[in-house]
């Protein structure tokens, strides 16, 4: 496939995305590809590690490829987008409980689909150039691809500011956020992947001091409004602090769907420091099962990418005028549509 290259080298199974020009944005077939080559290598007693990275400077993955998940979804067929979901969070599951070493070294933009592929491994690697982001928010979704699980367990309430806001992370507020492990500055990463493919040894691993994690700075402030239990009152709390900090938060709130927030910071609360990745999967699903039909989804890809007015009418005017029955509503259980970790195939055998 010409979007992704997989292929096994020296003791490493090895995946690279091969779309630059895009972004190296994640289509559907480069999720199943990457499926394929993680259970192949599963049992491959040739494989000891596996290895992701990417094409290009400008991105390891800025998100998912949603083109066609809008162009069918306008015209009513939401099959497409949620069958993408389930398999892609599938995907996410695997990496996240692979049974080898999983290293990722991730430059520049790593943004919603690309945190699935990049951010669930267990050796995940950044450089100066790193960038992570969770901004579903702002295109009427939710931090999904298993983003949740990590959000969920950031200090404080570092986690509800990043998934609400979709506030970008340099490498040292990565690894404090729990998107990252290890900074290795980027002109040491093709020694450091010739060692593992070499090797198949993750002690080659050489990692550097990371820079300062500037959000730290701020934690007292995030902790303040972002630790309150609805959006409504996490804005009055920013609006009452006087800082150039807490007004740009505000800001970025209220660019955002207020539906979208509402159910990313229920899900976080539902989720704790103690969920696995599963269950911060399956909520995630219900909500994009419903998206394009009872959400901002639809509408939000208008206004980012479609028509680019970057002027997105939400559902809701106010972020107040979220209930909590909506909200409800959107996180239910989904019955005989409720997120499976089998494929159809794997339930056959």
């Amino acid at each position: 496939m010409a979007d992704i290259h997989t292929r096994k080298e020296g003791c490493a199974g090895r995946i690279t995305l091969t779309r630059p020009k895009a972004l190296n944005a994640l289509s559907y077939e480069m999720c199943l590809a990457i499926d394929a080559a993680l259970k192949a290598w599963a049992d491959d007693a040739d494989v000891a590690l596996v290895l992701i990275d990417a094409e290009g400077d400008r991105a390891f993955c800025a998100g998912g490829d949603i083109a066609e998940m809008y162009s069918t979804g306008v015209t009513g067929d939401y099959t497409y987008g949620r069958q993408f979901w389930a398999d892609e969070y599938r995907m996410n599951a695997r990496l996240a409980e692979y049974p080898k070493p999983v290293v990722s070294f991730l430059q520049g933009f790593i943004m919603g689909g690309g945190v699935g592929v990049g951010c669930h491994a267990s050796h995940r690697i950044v450089g100066e150039t790193s960038q992570i982001s969770m901004p579903e928010c702002g295109i009427g979704l939710v931090p999904d691809v298993g983003g949740s699980w990590i959000l969920a367990r950031a200090p404080g309430g570092l986690g509800a500011y990043l998934g609400l806001t979709g506030a970008r992370l340099g490498p040292g507020d990565a690894i404090r956020a729990g998107f990252a492990d290890l900074f290795i500055p980027q002109d040491r990463w093709e020694g450091a992947k010739a060692r593992l493919t070499a090797t198949g040894d993750i002690s080659a691993l050489e990692a550097a001091t990371a820079p300062d994690a500037m959000l730290a700075t701020h934690q007292h402030v995030i902790d303040a409004a972002f630790m309150k239990h609805s959006v409504a009152a996490i804005a009055q709390e920013l609006g009452n602090i006087d800082s150039e900090f807490a007004a740009k938060t505000l800001e970025a709130l209220r660019r955002n769907s207020p539906l979208s927030m509402g159910c990313t910071l229920a899900m976080l609360h539902k989720l704790g420091s103690g969920s696995g990745i599963r269950e911060a999967l399956a909520q995630e699903y219900r909500f994009t099962w419903r998206a394009m039909e009872h959400a901002d989804f639809l509408e939000g890809i208008r206004a980012a990418i479609i028509d680019k007015d970057r002027n997105p009418r939400w559902r809701h005017a106010n972020l107040a005028d979220v209930t909590e029955a909506e909200v409800g509503s959107m996180l239910a259980p989904l019955g005989p549509e409720e997120l499976t970790f089998e494929t159809v195939e794997e339930k056959l055998k």
